[in-house]
């Protein structure tokens, strides 16, 4: 397995100004990580697609300037609506981004799916959204498949944060060039077991998020601290030095073949950069332990 480091995890620095977009490039480059994934290009406040277009050549360019690789790009996505108009329009913004996952050079863009269940209609459960979901992500795959870009969802958004719910997507939408994102710490925010989840769905896995958290019963109250759905607490991590069992998690993806990036994703209220430093540490001493067991 390689390692790679997302834009967000360098957020604390961007959200100061003390980094753009394009530094990011240049730092993890410092850092020792020669591989870089992006989360939703920002910039500027409420960029158009065309201003997003230009960034996105921009980085292209500054990482081939140092030999850096671009591996996957992440954007948010709900998909599903109660009407075809308002489903036909958010298929249409995510190919949109396929476009500029092409401009990166990225192999992999992840859509997350949907963020919120209503009190009516088929919007009342995952399930019953599921049928318009899936039909809306094979639409975004089959266009990917035309860029020569794999697509992909993540655990993410509280209501596709299941392991069980993960899997029933990924057979509906049923499309071979779908496949799934599996974050080891976004499976807190369901309060499930991390290794039972990482294991259900890891044959499944195109891409792979490193990410750790610290876990408090209750309510917990503290800067960066978030709820899980069922009650708990939860404060980003850096990687070693939370609840996650993070090289468990790393076994079980290599047991099921995945030989793909682990991508270090920090969110946590120390400062990022070391935090990055040592995530990464931690993780390549967990990635040569595991795959010397194999």
């Amino acid at each position: 397995m390689k390692i790679s480091v997302s834009s967000y995890s360098f957020a604390q620095y961007i959200a100061k100004g003390l980094m753009t977009e394009l530094d990011c490039v240049a730092k993890a480059k410092e850092l020792g990580i020669d591989t870089i994934d992006f989360t939703g290009l920002r910039p500027c406040e409420n960029p158009t697609l065309e201003q997003q277009l230009e960034q996105a050549k921009k980085i292209r360019e500054k990482a081939d300037e140092l030999g850096m690789n671009i591996e996957a790009y992440f954007v948010g996505a709900h998909l599903y609506y109660d009407t075809p108009e308002e489903n036909e329009a958010e298929v249409k913004r995510v190919c949109a981004q396929l476009d500029v996952a092409k401009a990166l050079g990225a192999k992999i863009m992840r859509h997350d799916v949907c963020y919120r269940l209503t009190k009516t209609g088929n919007g009342k459960s995952f399930d019953l959204q599921l049928p318009t979901i899936a039909e809306n992500c094979r639409k975004i795959a089959d266009y990917g498949q035309k860029l020569g870009i794999k697509t992909c969802s993540e655990n993410h958004g509280y209501i596709a944060q299941d392991s069980d719910r993960m899997e029933r997507l990924f057979n509906a939408v049923n499309h071979d060039n779908y496949g799934l994102l599996v974050d080891f710490g976004n499976f807190s925010c369901a309060d499930e077991n991390h290794v039972t989840a990482v294991s259900r769905v890891a044959p499944y896995a195109i891409s792979a998020h490193a990410k750790d958290m610290h876990i408090y019963e209750g309510k917990v109250y503290g800067d960066g601290i978030f709820p899980t759905r069922g009650g708990n607490t939860l404060r980003g991590a850096i990687i070693g030095q939370g609840n996650v069992p993070v090289k468990q998690c790393i076994r079980a993806m290599k047991r099921a073949g995945y030989d793909g990036y682990l991508c270090i994703e920090f969110e946590g209220k120390e400062d990022c950069i070391q935090a990055i430093k040592e995530g990464f540490a931690a993780l390549t001493k967990y990635i040569a332990e595991v795959e010397a067991e194999f």
